[in-house]
């Protein structure tokens, strides 16, 4: 299984349950490995989607804690084994975890590979991702050239768990 996030300096995903920053490559990305796939992400994250709607082009998984919550174009899961469960007729490679945090520590156990668009930069932020650099399991694999963004530097960066 796979996750995505786009992380800070510090390992910083949001602030206000917002996206740091939007960088338009970092986006595309997103879409591109995404799409046509399956993404697994938390009510939260939702809420942040324009008008609040699953992804188009995916199977969006959706977990809650809310028992009686209905997502129109969604499968709406009450825990992690419930998401994993809804997931199981799917390659691991077409699973996308996608957020927020609290989803992010509850699968990265069940994750082998981590796309990570790292930002060379401090944003203010209340939320943070596990830094995978101070995990003994994991490492990293490929980085992308420096890319920039107006005065911003970042890269996308490949981590795979050890086997």
């Amino acid at each position: 299984m796979n996750l995505i996030v786009a992380v800070d300096k510090n390992w910083a995903i949001g602030y206000q349950n917002k996206l740091l920053v939007s960088i338009p490559a970092d986006m595309r990305f997103f879409r591109d490995e995404t799409t046509g796939k399956v993404v697994i992400l938390g009510k939260k994250t939702l809420e942040t989607f324009p008008g609040g709607k699953p992804l188009k082009n995916r199977l969006n998984i959706i977990i809650s804690r809310q028992k009686d919550l209905k997502v129109p174009d969604a499968i709406v899961v009450n825990s992690i084994e419930e998401a994993l469960e809804a997931a199981k007729d799917y390659k691991s490679e077409d699973i996308y975890v996608i957020g927020g945090a609290s989803i992010y520590n509850q699968m990265l156990p069940y994750c082998d590979v981590a796309h990570v668009t790292k930002i060379d930069y401090s944003y203010h932020a209340d939320t943070y991702f596990p830094n995978l650099d101070e995990k003994e399991d994991w490492y990293l694999e490929l980085e992308s050239e420096e890319q920039t963004y107006y005065d911003l530097e970042y890269s996308f960066c490949k981590y795979v768990r050890k086997k």
